[in-house]
């Protein structure tokens, strides 16, 4: 039996409507939160200690980063990795990914305990089997998997022995196991749970304990699933079109969840007031710092 949909203490961090709101990370030497609004352009900053928030333009799309040291993060762009000076914003190419491809772009992307990146493309019309998982690792893109048409909920187990990451379109979530060193898979994946109701599986983080909670977006909830697969949580989101959550704050025991409203017309986002914005939640469970990632020789 599926749990009851639960309500919780929800705030908005940031009233400012994304697009297409994704990739959140959090800075925990800073308290300070990062995410995007892909098709706009636009990377926010959010200083969670003031509440004070700066809007970035950018160069390209960009879908979401990880944080290199203090003075620099890696963002994946629609054509690649690049290198952000937080300072200045000045931008660096590191490596090209699909740049020779205009129908792609990034997607989804996290961190592995070792500090390996794993990312993703997928197609800008959301093309099926558009979609690839990468790595970036030791300094290298490495192609993971192809065929995906919507790459989303890379997450990874808090020892890094399990790796998971969902086709939006298929309404499947898969486990693979990695060599927690690396952060690269030992073997094929394997299905672990098949999403059934509204909505479809977006993005995706664990908490200390490894669950894997994933934005439902089209479903206005964000779900909790066990390593087994099993759905042991739903609570529920005050907007429809929820994309990735990020455990935030000193103690990381509050979630940030963007949202967007693409394809919404005007009577959808009438419908749904708090489209696009950017929410904190009190879920009562804590998560952990997302690791740095490791450039490798560069």
């Amino acid at each position: 039996m599926a749990p009851a949909l639960e309500a919780v203490a929800v705030s908005v961090l940031c009233a400012e409507r994304c697009h297409l709101g994704e990739g959140p990370a959090y800075d925990s030497a800073s308290d300070t939160a990062w995410w995007f609004d892909i098709i706009e352009r636009r990377l926010f900053e959010a200083r969670l200690g003031t509440g004070e928030v700066a809007i970035h333009a950018l160069p390209a799309m960009a879908s979401a980063l990880a944080m290199v040291d203090a003075r620099r993060q890696l963002l994946v762009t629609e054509d690649g990795l690049a290198l952000r000076d937080i300072a200045t914003g000045a931008l660096e190419r590191v490596a090209a990914v699909e740049a020779d491809n205009a129908a792609t772009r990034s997607n989804d992307a996290r961190v592995h305990p070792s500090g390996t990146f794993w990312f993703s493309t997928m197609g800008r019309k959301a093309e099926p089997g558009a979609g690839t998982l990468y790595a970036f690792h030791a300094g290298a893109v490495i192609p993971l998997l192809p065929g995906i048409t919507i790459p989303n909920a890379i997450c990874f187990s808090p020892d890094g022995t399990v790796g998971y990451f969902a086709d939006t379109a298929a309404g499947q979530l898969f486990r693979v196991r990695l060599d927690p060193a690396s952060g690269l898979p030992l073997e094929a994946p394997t299905l672990l749970h098949v999403h059934a109701g509204a909505g479809g599986l977006d993005g995706a983080v664990t908490d200390a304990e490894g669950l894997i909670w994933c934005a439902i977006w089209g479903g206005a909830r964000l779900n909790a699933y066990s390593p087994a697969g099993d759905l042991v949580r739903s609570i529920a989101l005050p907007a429809r079109q929820t994309t990735c959550p990020v455990f935030v704050g000193p103690a990381f025991d509050r979630v940030l969840v963007t949202s967007a409203w693409e394809g919404m017309d005007e009577a959808a986002r009438a419908a749904d007031p708090e489209h696009g914005r950017t929410f904190l939640l009190d879920i009562g469970v804590k998560g952990r710092a997302e690791p740095r990632v490791r450039l490798g020789g560069l």
